[in-house]
């Protein structure tokens, strides 16, 4: 049991005689008691936060038969490289020269937004297609800002897919591969 001795001291020699104060004893038991009512009822009353996760289907790695073709001039490639920078180019790689951004909104979430409206404008309104190509030098920080930046802009046609041997003598060109 918990309490609170608030006694007087000892006797003392010679003065004034005083009288005997008595002891105030005050039982914590109650308040303890209700300190745990309230802890527990706070833990089973709050909703705990779930862990926010993006959905990603993924393609079975067996079945190569089910490939659609994809429409080059529609498609922009974006290559994850190293130190936080990408290539993007829209096309076959090769044809057209890729250019080397970074991964904030002024750069990545710029660039879909204008090749989106100038793909769209040119075949009929129909969106554009991003392929996602990370290397091994990119991490999952650069693949789930894409991911996000993809979700910003609202371009739903996307596939993150194995980057080519063409594609990495690209990013070693422009030091995004070591």
């Amino acid at each position: 049991m918990a309490e609170l001795d608030t006694s007087g001291g000892g006797k003392h020699k010679g003065g004034k005689v005083r009288t005997k104060k008595k002891a105030t004893r005050v039982d914590l038991t109650a308040m303890v008691d209700l300190a745990f009512l309230l802890i527990t009822f706070f833990i089973l009353t709050t909703t705990l936060n779930k862990p926010k996760a993006m959905e990603l289907i993924m393609p079975d790695k067996d079945d190569k038969n089910t490939q659609m073709p994809v429409p080059e001039s529609r498609t922009m490639t974006l290559l994850l490289g190293d130190n936080n920078k990408l290539e993007w180019f829209v096309g076959e790689p090769g044809k057209t020269q890729p250019a080397v951004i970074g991964y904030g909104k002024e750069d990545l979430r710029k660039v879909l937004v204008d090749q989106n409206n100038l793909i769209k404008q040119s075949h009929g309104g129909q969106p554009m297609i991003v392929v996602v190509k990370p290397s091994a030098q990119s991490t999952y920080k650069n693949v789930v800002t894409v991911m996000d930046e993809l979700n910003i802009t609202g371009i739903e046609q996307r596939a993150i897919v194995d980057i080519t041997p063409v594609e990495l003598a690209l990013l070693k060109r422009d030091n995004l591969y070591k």
